[in-house]
């Protein structure tokens, strides 16, 4: 989709932008958006910030651990975010789903492009599921339990590990063991 105008940030030799967005430019989004009941969506934000879908998440998610966001689960993959009205308690059902964006697996930095990556996408989503249904497990564990069904290209369990577990350390709820060897736990939701 070719944009209107090019955008005024910097990018590095790499392609990437040089500068970081704070937290507060995706909150401007929210303020100056005309229907201030609306809510917005990542793309939304990603169209006005002219920035990718990741930076578009962690910036939203930011403004939710400072309370100036509120978020909900849409649909199977939709997540969307709004600014909450003093006084009224969140809109959350408590019978719903984990507060996990599913789309936050397709964000993630793992080695791969086209079915190489979506495969290791499946395959760190299989161990995030894993651990919130196994909230204490080593690294054997995911091993034994999650790489068979969930090989993702490599030959060995323990290159499935290195690729692995960068990303799902830094996922939603995720306490990753302070030493080698140690136990992961689930935290969240």
């Amino acid at each position: 989709m070719p944009t209107e105008e090019p955008s005024d940030r910097q990018r590095n030799e790499h392609g990437q932008y040089s500068d970081r967005l704070p937290a507060k430019e995706a909150f401007g989004v929210f303020e100056d958006r005309a229907d201030q009941g609306r809510p917005l969506t990542a793309n939304d934000v990603m169209e006005v910030l002219d920035c990718s879908r990741r930076t578009a998440h962690n910036k939203l998610n930011e403004l939710v651990e400072l309370d100036m966001l509120a978020t909900r689960k849409v649909g199977a993959r939709g997540r969307v975010w709004w600014i909450p009205i003093e006084g009224t308690e969140s809109m959350d059902d408590a019978d719903a789903e984990p507060d996990v964006d599913r789309d936050i697996f397709d964000d993630v930095e793992l080695p791969g492009t086209g079915s190489t990556l979506e495969s290791r996408q499946n395959a760190l989503r299989a161990a995030y599921d894993y651990l919130v249904e196994h909230p204490s497990a080593k690294k054997a564990d995911f091993l034994q339990d999650v790489f068979p069904e969930h090989p993702a290209g490599y030959e060995t369990a323990d290159g499935w590990w290195n690729a692995i577990q960068p990303a799902l350390k830094d996922l939603p709820g995720v306490d990753p063991p302070k030493e080698r060897g140690h136990i992961w736990h689930f935290l969240g939701g």
